[in-house]
């Protein structure tokens, strides 16, 4: 079943029907569903798929041969060109006179093992493209490699693309479309143990307990997602030791730089290129305090909801589950997952917030939304604000989340309020978001204030609920 990418097969299908040649760049981290993307667009259409292999050029090779030959000929055959330039000019040529898609995954593969791919599509981009009816698409999962080798400025495809998509993890609106059966609540519980990755929801199942998922797949040795960080790791980088000690660092509460690098014992220098690395595979995310970019003040934290939770609760209780005592575990585990889904809530609630901009409900007209930190004068300690969100100079928004069984009270807004004051601003529209809702005495005196929401998660569920059935 394919779920979701709207947006991204609306693009490739008014490209295909420009009818003239388009050349689309799709990236994207491991399991995001690149592949399941290409594969629903070209399903009804003319058109050849390659997926490169980690083997040499002549492997390659043979395998774009039979891919071209099989859609030529309408049969299986084991000839090959005799090198990739006459391959690629087949397609070149078989477009000429029809609309006609040629798609290579796992792009990257290929290139490294024909160093000269990229100038030779350069080429025949060049000479065929003003009569090509051709839609080449190069789809790759190594963001670095697909940045630096195919879209950046020095890079002999710069400037051929005709469009480029990132593919992300789905927002926990579209993981909601993935498990009609759960409720609400489960719903978002399932988005901050495996976050928006298709692969992984898969492994998911709504006519089953959360805890039975969990059970089923973090605590079950034989499940695909035990070891998937760590498998993921080997994938993506030659040293996956120093990068599991760094993950394992910040999921420990290693925040800063500093931190880091003494927890895993490496220099700041050393721990610096391997956080650049984390950032860029999109597994971590390193923020500022909202509108304050001094490096020093920068904390990482895990940004993917698997290696969050992975890293959070597996590797304490490893010795336990490899013995095969799955309720032993959970039960270690399950007194803590309403803390854990605190951070997870903050991200569902930053992600309403978008929405209300974009359904041209929010009092705010913000460009980005971000967590603020920093030393209350009047208390002389450290305090942090859950949102922050800005118009102009004068004009700002505050948001406070919250994840637990009890109401919000009329105190955790007027913490708010005391927080919003820290700033100069003089028109201030708070937001306050609540798992379990709030207080009559909240109520109250946010009507009194008149620029106070108060946002429960049962109204941001039917948000979604509507706008699914919209889609739908």
């Amino acid at each position: 079943m394919f779920i979701g990418r709207e947006r991204e097969l609306a693009k490739l299908k008014q490209l295909y029907h420009s009818d003239q040649f388009e050349f689309v760049v799709i990236y994207g981290r491991r399991r995001v569903g690149k592949t399941a993307l290409i594969n629903q667009f070209i399903q009804d259409k003319k058109a050849i798929y390659f997926m490169g292999v980690e083997s040499n050029a002549k492997q390659n090779l043979e395998n774009l041969s039979y891919s071209i030959m099989e859609f030529g000929m309408g049969q299986e055959t084991k000839s090959s060109f005799l090198s990739f330039q006459s391959a690629l000019e087949s397609v070149f040529q078989l477009a000429e006179k029809q609309r006609l898609i040629l798609a290579i995954d796992e792009y990257p593969y290929v290139a490294r093992a024909s160093s000269s791919l990229a100038s030779t599509l350069q080429l025949l981009i060049d000479k065929y493209k003003e009569n090509s009816k051709l839609m080449l698409i190069l789809c790759g999962s190594s963001m670095s490699y697909m940045e630096d080798h195919v879209l950046a400025y020095k890079a002999p495809l710069y400037g051929r693309r005709t469009a480029q998509m990132k593919i992300l993890p789905f927002d926990f609106e579209e993981v909601c479309r993935y498990f009609p059966r759960f409720s609400s609540e489960e719903k978002a519980m399932i988005y901050g143990l495996v976050g928006g990755t298709p692969q992984y929801l898969m492994q998911m199942d709504d006519r089953i307990s959360i805890e039975e998922n969990i059970k089923n797949t973090f605590l079950d040795p034989a499940s695909a997602l035990f070891e998937e960080p760590e498998n993921l790791l080997k994938q993506e980088v030659r040293e996956p030791a120093l990068y599991n000690a760094i993950i394992s660092a910040i999921a420990g509460g290693a925040a800063r730089l500093s931190e880091i690098s003494s927890k895993v014992g490496e220099s700041t220098n050393v721990c610096s290129v391997y956080l650049k690395n984390l950032l860029d595979l999109g597994l971590i995310q390193k923020e500022f305090p909202y509108g304050d970019q001094a490096s020093r003040k920068a904390l990482y934290s895990i940004s993917d909801n698997l290696f969050r939770f992975w890293y959070r609760f597996i590797p304490e209780n490893s010795s336990i589950i490899a013995r095969g005592a799955k309720e032993l575990a959970y039960q270690r585990i399950e007194p803590y997952l309403s803390e854990y889904m605190g951070k997870v809530f903050e991200e569902i609630c930053i992600q309403m917030l978008w929405k209300l901009l974009l359904m041209g409900k929010s009092p705010v007209f913000f460009s980005e939304l971000g967590r603020w930190w920093g030393t209350d004068p009047k208390e002389k300690k450290q305090t942090e604000i859950d949102i922050m969100g800005v118009q102009d100079k004068n004009t700002a928004l505050f948001a406070e989340c919250k994840w637990t069984n009890e109401k919000i009270d009329q105190n955790v807004l007027k913490t708010l309020i005391r927080r919003s004051q820290l700033f100069n601003y003089s028109q201030v529209f708070l937001f306050c978001f609540s798992k379990s809702g709030f207080t009559q005495g909240c109520l109250e005196m946010a009507e009194t204030l008149g620029n106070v929401q108060l946002i429960t998660f049962a109204q941001m569920m039917k948000w979604i609920e509507t706008d699914t059935l919209n889609k739908e």
